[in-house]
């Protein structure tokens, strides 16, 4: 498959603020590339300067085989945008946005109705009177009604109840059978292993690695923490970070789970927590030799 997107050595700087340091990766037709990193790590930045939104400092961003100078406007056309903020006309209705909208596209697009429909969307309200997470679902019909070959999507989740969120991931997974393109910026694991192919992984304006989905689920850390008199599990294997504060330990495990609730179905304990550690402690531990 070709590629839709190719960037090589983006650096951008915001005065003598370095904010991405020679980040370079291809995105493919028809494929879910997501890109992950904690809050500030560069994501947005990236995403802006993709689409010719802000100046880069250096190295080369390429749309469709096109370089982005010169061709903003040209290659927006075929893109659909939904930045992590979204900003609308205060005074106008929904359905007056859209249409609006859906107008400057003049493309074949998905119809309003529909959509919204199937986000729970109320047209008739005005934009000022709406809450952060119905902005949103305005936001995502706006970038939806582009028709366009690539699609980004940056923050899509934030305010989204989980009913309204697991129809979006539909809405995007549908993209993905009609060979659409989908970059997609993300801090929540979960969504990017349900719906990538492959992620770009972003901390501190480095690309740390580009990794194949499936790699990513291996990737198998959780957090665990007991109340516990008399059971000790410091020499247990695959264990780390382990700390203990009179009666309760706490640890990260890396390991089969199977082996890990045998294990603590044989200690003699009040409360057990069990969870997944945080995307950037996922990070840090699974790229620390990197």
């Amino acid at each position: 498959m070709p590629n839709v997107l190719s960037i090589n050595s983006l650096v951008k700087y915001y005065g003598k603020h370095l904010a991405l340091s020679e980040v370079s990766f291809d995105v493919k037709k028809g494929e879910v590339f997501g890109l992950i990193g904690p809050n500030g790590a560069g994501k947005s930045t990236t995403l802006r300067c993709i689409l010719g939104l802000i100046k880069k400092t250096s190295g080369s961003i390429k749309i469709f085989d096109q370089p982005i100078d010169g061709n903003e406007k040209k290659l927006r056309k075929r893109i659909g945008y939904l930045p992590s903020e979204c900003n609308f006309y205060g005074e106008m209705k929904v359905i007056d946005v859209l249409n609006y909208s859906k107008e400057l596209y003049k493309t074949k697009s998905m119809e309003i109705e529909p959509l919204a429909e199937r986000l729970n969307l109320d047209l008739n309200k005005r934009i000022e009177d709406l809450s952060y997470g119905n902005r949103k679902k305005v936001g995502i019909i706006d970038a939806l009604l582009s028709g366009g070959d690539l699609f980004i999507f940056d923050e899509a989740t934030g305010g989204l109840d989980p009913l309204i969120q697991e129809e979006f991931f539909q809405i995007l997974e549908d993209l993905k059978q009609q060979g659409k393109t989908i970059i997609y910026s993300a801090h929540v694991l979960s969504e990017v292993q349900r719906l990538c192919d492959k992620v770009g992984i972003i901390k501190d304006g480095k690309l740390i690695k580009v990794e194949e989905v499936d790699k990513l689920r291996e990737i198998n850390l959780k957090k665990v923490s007991l109340t516990t008199k008399d059971t000790t599990l410091e020499n247990f294997a695959n264990i780390f970070d382990y700390k203990r504060d009179k009666n309760k330990i706490s640890f990260t495990y890396n390991g089969d789970e199977k082996t890990l609730l045998n294990k603590l179905l044989t200690c003699n304990f009040k409360d057990l927590t069990i969870e997944n550690p945080s995307l950037e402690e996922i990070f840090l531990k699974y790229y620390e030799k990197e």
